[in-house]
């Protein structure tokens, strides 16, 4: 970076297009036979070379220091990028008050705990749990559960990510693990405990985080049948 020996620049992945200049652009591009039609080796610099194009330093304005960025592109990355949120000083504050997040967000009631017996009690700890979840009778912990997720009893969440509308049955298990929107876990089901087990029927990432999605669930079943 001019002036800055230290620091090199490197893009994002994240560009700003007026929408009729970029099919312009593609479709130039992909007349071209002789392009890989790749956007950062062709498209990008031929634009340059061209057009007016800026780039712009992901920094804080006044103290320089690297604004909060992750990229996400793998599932261990998607993964580690959510359980960051659940620390008890996240580098990304989504309660910061000065720099509030607005999105879209569906109108849910509050997130739900139910019964208190020695051996079923509705509990959630050093975690996110989203409008419309109920947890009943069961514990999760280090976990970030979506919105309208379903815990049943006698059930333990641990250090996993649970996305909108899944249905944790009861008696089950659920580590180091993504469960996918809409998933349904049948009961006593255990996953992230047995990682043999869990390459049989789910993805496992190379540090052990599992993901389970419903057609996983489906072809584990029909193999098992």
């Amino acid at each position: 970076m001019p002036g800055r020996p230290e620091v090199a620049l490197a893009s994002m992945g994240i560009y700003v297009f007026n929408p009729r200049l970029l099919e312009r652009l593609l479709r130039e591009d992909a007349a071209k036979a002789d392009s890989a039609h790749d956007f950062g080796r062709n498209v990008i610099p031929d634009a340059i070379d061209k057009l007016r194009v800026f780039a712009y330093p992901f920094e804080d304005v006044r103290t320089k220091a690297q604004n909060y960025w992750r990229d996400v592109g793998t599932v261990e990355a998607y993964y580690e990028a959510n359980m960051e949120l659940v620390r008890v000083s996240p580098e990304l504050n989504i309660y910061d008050e000065q720099w509030p997040i607005w999105t879209y967000q569906e109108q849910l009631p509050p997130a739900k705990f139910v019964f208190d017996d020695k051996e079923r009690r509705g509990q959630a700890v050093d975690s996110m749990v989203s409008g419309g979840c109920i947890i009943s009778g069961s514990r999760v912990a280090n976990s970030l559960l979506f919105s309208n997720v379903r815990v049943h009893d006698y059930s333990h969440v641990e250090r996993s990510v649970i996305l909108p509308r899944v249905r944790i049955g009861e008696r089950c298990v659920i580590r180091d693990a993504i469960i996918d929107s809409g998933t349904v876990i049948p009961d006593g089901m255990q996953i992230g405990v047995d990682k043999e087990a869990d390459r049989a029927r789910f993805h496992v990432t190379e540090g052990g985080i599992v993901l389970a999605t419903s057609k996983m669930l489906r072809r584990a079943a029909a193999q098992a049948g």
